[in-house]
């Protein structure tokens, strides 16, 4: 290469991506609902409204609004045609989490140190809220761990115990992270269950310590025997023969 000739210097910005007009028309309405200029059961626009206000046809506006729906932002009520602002639910919210989290190929020792961060801090939480009837719940859903019949149904009797421990933080945002993290690493759970003997009773002495802790409100207790139960999981996952860096699949939802 010559002295004259300069060097090739490759470009700092890259062309923006063209995106459809209903996808364009859907993030603005977004936008709107989360800034709170609608609010959950506020009326939209009709179609035929959105698309002079917007300027497109029809079919633009429909498939803007088919996305909003699918994510749960709008939708109808009692059969009617016109589209409401709606609030998706905590399990509809958390199930969208755990399947992007999926689709990013998290692994289990990354949703275990989320776990671990997580779950402690919703145990001590819990101590507050140890009145009668929540700990009878809780001793419920010990008990159908320690006699369910198959790994599965323990499993699920495990995240329901992870789940009811998240409600009685009153913590939204700590809800909502421990949902698609307990119901993704089920699968692990279920295979550790299988093949360590030891897997379920460790579980259930864990499980009953952080009942008694959160009976008697004692949120330091609650926080370290939850940290010792999240701890185990892992020890009881080298013993299983699990590699901690598989991949959690789709199919983990369905659990």
């Amino acid at each position: 290469m010559s002295e004259s000739t300069p060097a090739y210097k490759a470009p700092l910005f890259e062309p923006l991506a063209r995106q459809p007009a209903s996808h364009r028309i859907a993030t603005v309405i977004e936008q709107k609902i989360l800034r709170r200029s609608l609010r959950p059961g506020d009326d939209l626009p009709t179609e035929t409204e959105l698309a002079e206000q917007f300027a497109v046809n029809r079919s633009t506006v429909r498939e803007a609004l088919r996305r909003l729906e699918s994510a749960g932002l709008v939708g109808r009520e009692g059969g009617s045609k016109r589209l409401k602002v709606t609030r998706p639910g905590h399990a509809e919210t958390a199930s969208r989490v755990g399947r992007t989290l999926a689709l990013d190929d998290v692994t289990f020792i990354e949703l275990w140190e989320a776990m671990r961060a997580v779950a402690p801090r919703v145990a001590a939480l819990s101590a507050g809220q140890g009145d009668a009837a929540n700990v009878a719940q809780l001793e419920a859903i010990v008990a159908a761990v320690e006699t369910a019949r198959s790994a599965d149904g323990a499993v699920n009797q495990v995240v329901e115990f992870f789940g009811k421990l998240a409600e009685l933080s009153g913590n939204r945002v700590l809800q909502l992270a421990m949902q698609p993290v307990t119901r993704l690493l089920a699968p692990s759970l279920r295979r550790m269950i299988d093949r360590v003997p030891q897997g379920r009773t460790r579980i259930l002495v864990a499980q009953r310590c952080i009942v008694e802790a959160i009976r008697e409100h004692k949120a330091d207790e609650a926080e370290a025997w939850m940290t010792r139960h999240v701890q185990d999981f892992r020890r009881g996952y080298e013993l299983a023969g699990i590699a901690l860096d598989t991949k959690v699949g789709i199919g983990s939802m369905a659990d």
